[in-house]
């Protein structure tokens, strides 16, 4: 019977180093899981790697993978965490864990990785090695929760509230993104209409105007002026926003440029409101998850800065980092930073002082999870009146500068 060398952790973080005979790995990894060790490294003692069976596995892998672009969806990495949670919990191994959901996924992103991850993990890597390595799919909040979980023996714990987060999160964003789909609809929709308008009905009020041979009112020099200047630069209307998007993207990508937007964006009346409130409560539950997954809080808030997406939050963070490390606690450089209201410091504060942050930080993202749904509900529900004045005063405007002309013909017939 093969004998197997190991590596593990007991339930303390002990690392322990022994041998186990067993038929299989996988079964050796069943049996040292049933001693209550966590398996960081496990190998056959003895066992040379032979280069025609490298070849084989690494043409085999190469097989596998397929060309993808961009990195993996959300939603994808949502339902992944959600089942290896399950099987971990089932008491599976890792590896064999991997292998099933790998099996399982269609090609792309998400199966090339896996492939990668399950390859370092028979290298002899740790499960947080290996995800460190596939950055398309899993970013420094999710390995470093990974790697607090094998520290701590509790992985399909750790799994558990991962799945919970990342499933919390992209409700948030279906929610905000399918509220604002009527908006975005009847502006497109009023957009290609008044530029048809434009195109096409005014240059033939235009000619009609000319063949009258009199003084057109302003309006309607201005309506026609603006018809002749849609007409012969059509084409710029898709650019336009496309170099509005190119530019915001060169500004963000200096320090200074990134924190004077973002602060502009904070400054805008409601959709300040909500970008607020929808990053507090992202960087509170990241906060949160990790400090409950037993990672050190100066690694938490270096994550938390780093996906709160807004150079605003960013700075602040820095300064809560800065003086944590002097010593202080976090609720004081929190208030200081005004980046969020009383409520949060003291909820912070009493956190800190009963050893319960990580229960405080949930219960303000999902505070502020309800005032952001609210919010945007309030956002959407203001948007339809203010569309439609805007389109009708649009119309009305075009009616008026096309009609005037032809009144004042009609009362010089008279």
């Amino acid at each position: 019977m093969p004998t197997f060398q190991y590596e593990a952790m007991d339930n303390t973080g002990l690392e322990i180093k022994e041998t186990i005979e067993a038929t299989t790995e996988a079964e050796a990894q069943q049996m040292i899981k049933e001693k209550g060790f966590f398996v960081t490294k496990i190998q056959e003692k003895g066992r040379k790697n032979k280069k025609k069976a490298s070849k084989k596995k690494k043409a085999a892998q190469k097989k596998g993978k397929t060309f993808a672009l961009g990195k993996v969806k959300a939603k994808q990495l949502c339902t992944f965490t959600r089942q290896l949670s399950t099987l971990q919990d089932a008491g599976l191994p890792v590896l064999r864990s991997l292998r099933i959901l790998e099996g399982q996924s269609k090609p792309g992103a998400l199966k090339n990785s896996l492939i990668g991850v399950i390859d370092d993990i028979e290298s002899g890597n740790t499960l947080s090695e290996s995800m460190t390595r596939q950055p398309k799919a899993f970013d420094d909040l999710y390995c470093n929760m990974v790697k607090a979980g094998e520290a701590g023996g509790a992985l399909e714990v750790i799994l558990q509230r991962l799945a919970e987060f990342k499933e919390r999160s992209e409700s948030l964003k279906r929610k905000v993104k399918g509220a604002m789909i009527y908006p975005v609809a009847v502006i497109t929709v009023a957009t290609l209409i008044v530029g048809f308008i434009m195109v096409y009905i005014i240059p033939k009020f235009k000619k009609i105007f000319e063949d009258f041979g009199s003084d057109l009112p302003a309006m309607t020099v201005m309506l026609i002026d603006f018809s002749d200047l849609v007409a012969a630069y059509w084409y710029l209307s898709p650019a336009i926003p496309l170099i509005l998007w190119i530019m915001i993207k060169i500004i963000k990508k200096n320090k200074t440029g990134a924190f004077i937007l973002d602060w502009v964006l904070l400054k805008i009346p409601l959709l300040g409101k909500i970008v607020s409130k929808a990053t507090v409560a992202r960087t509170c539950r990241t906060l949160g998850t990790l400090i409950a997954s037993g990672v050190p809080i100066l690694e938490c808030l270096i994550i938390a800065r780093d996906t709160a997406g807004n150079a605003v939050f960013k700075k602040a963070f820095e300064r809560i980092y800065a003086a944590i490390r002097e010593g202080e606690s976090m609720a004081v450089p929190l208030k200081e930073s005004r980046i969020v209201d009383d409520m949060v410091v003291n909820m912070v504060d009493v956190g800190e002082e009963t050893g319960a942050l990580d229960n405080m930080l949930y219960k303000v993202a999902d505070v502020y999870d309800e005032e952001v749904s609210v919010l945007v509900d309030g956002l959407v529900s203001m948007l339809e009146p203010l569309m439609v004045i805007i389109l009708g005063l649009i119309v009305g405007f075009i009616v008026i500068a096309l009609f005037l002309p032809l009144i004042q013909l009609m009362e010089d017939l008279s």
